[in-house]
């Protein structure tokens, strides 16, 4: 079609066809590097296993750190040795000591437990004596009211004291040797009429201490 008629036809209200739309040029594609790439299409580095969110790669390092770690030397190891020894030797000693502690406390109660059953209704006190005599036991001075009579058989020894739950019993000597046998820490007083009168200073009346005095 020339310009001519081409003008005539605008010129009758004819509408020139629309250009065809341009396309953009196409980059060409890049060809892939001979060198090797170690990401993924992803962007991510290739060869790391993705982890769980919020937690980092494991590190891979515990065969290194065994190895890092001294061997115990032979002098280390009989040290260990002798150190645990003496521990369970002083665990056993200790175990022993309380049986032991806790045997002599049950014949203890035993034995006390005798004497009580053997001194039922065999005591001498006379509730009217008035005579204090005093001796020490436990390491402090004790008493016992006995009468005139009482006092000079106690002295002589045919009479002897046994202590029984906080109480000082008077009883004749031959109960006393047998108490004494079952358990020997009851004796409170025993006399030995062969003993120089110098061993028991309050064995002679007239050195009797007063009621009132405070040991």
């Amino acid at each position: 079609m020339t310009d001519s008629l081409r003008d005539q036809l605008l010129g009758l209200g004819f509408k020139p066809a629309p250009k065809p739309e341009r396309k953009p040029e196409r980059k060409p594609e890049r060809r892939p590097d001979s060198r090797p790439d170690n990401r993924h299409a992803s962007g991510k580095p290739a060869g790391k296993p993705a982890g769980r969110p919020g937690q980092g790669p494991r590190p891979n390092n515990a065969p290194h750190a065994a190895q890092a770690r001294p061997a115990r030397s032979r002098e280390e190891m009989d040290l260990a040795k002798a150190y645990a020894i003496r521990a369970q030797k002083e665990k056993d000693e200790r175990i022993e000591a309380e049986r032991v502690k806790q045997e002599e406390a049950r014949a203890r109660r035993e034995a006390k437990a005798r004497v009580e059953e053997l001194l039922k209704g065999k005591p001498l006190n006379d509730p009217n004596a008035e005579i204090a005599r005093h001796f020490p036991y436990g390491g402090k001075i004790k008493r016992i009211h006995v009468n005139a009579e009482q006092l000079k058989a106690l002295n002589a020894g045919e009479l002897g004291v046994v202590q029984q739950n906080g109480r000082y019993l008077l009883v004749t000597a031959a109960l006393l040797a047998e108490a004494e046998s079952i358990f020997p820490a009851c004796v409170a007083l025993k006399v030995d009429p062969d003993a120089p009168a110098g061993d028991d200073p309050y064995s002679d009346p007239q050195y009797q201490v007063p009621d009132d005095l405070v040991w």
